[in-house]
């Protein structure tokens, strides 16, 4: 089986999320999907249809389509069951099929795509292992993040002893009787434009 791309889309054919697996213009793949809606039989259960060049092999998800593009020579029934594994993953990245909800989750489909295709192959991987491999914590991450936590702590002690350093300065001046006023001593004259 090669597998040219996977794609979410509405159906329309305007792609949300894709993924080309080989080297096939963006426009191509764009193509392709724009076609696609006007092959398919609404009525029909077929989830695959053939044109002269590519077969795409497809699962209706709500208001969605999720569309694999394949070559003509590629196995059929391997098709139909990477179509159903990436059905099945897609609600776990992304439990509400709403447009809007498929492009806020569009990274964690496609790390997930790439689990399931390398190189336009199917990977020998099972729903529990792309779970599993999604859902890995990296070591670096998880230092990168209490880096980030500790740096934003330092700024937040940083400005609450600038705002007190401040609040310090202004009661001095005002004791001096200085004012608070910000005005530095300017006075209190009636102007200096003759008055």
């Amino acid at each position: 089986m090669v597998l040219l791309s996977a794609s979410i889309c509405t159906k329309t054919g305007k792609a949300l999320v894709g993924r080309n697996f080989m080297e096939v213009s963006r426009s191509r793949i764009e193509g392709l999907l724009a076609a696609f809606p006007k092959l398919i039989d609404s009525e029909g259960q077929h989830t695959f249809v053939e044109t002269d060049t590519v077969r795409y092999v497809y699962q209706p998800m709500e208001s969605l389509y999720m569309v694999l593009i394949t070559t003509k020579n590629s196995n059929i029934l391997e098709d139909l069951e990477t179509l159903r594994l990436f059905a099945r993953v897609v609600p776990d990245c992304c439990p509400i099929m709403t447009a809007d909800a498929v492009t806020e989750s569009a990274f964690e489909l496609i790390f997930a795509f790439d689990e399931i295709v390398a190189l336009g192959y199917r990977e020998d991987v099972n729903i529990q292992q792309i779970r599993t491999y999604i859902e890995m914590e990296s070591h670096d991450e998880n230092i990168a993040k209490m880096v980030k936590k500790s740096k934003e702590a330092e700024q937040k002690e940083y400005a609450k002893r600038v705002a007190k350093d401040l609040s310090l300065q202004k009661r001095q001046r005002e004791r001096m009787g200085l004012g608070g006023s910000g005005m530095g001593g300017m006075g209190s004259g009636s102007g200096g434009m003759g008055s």
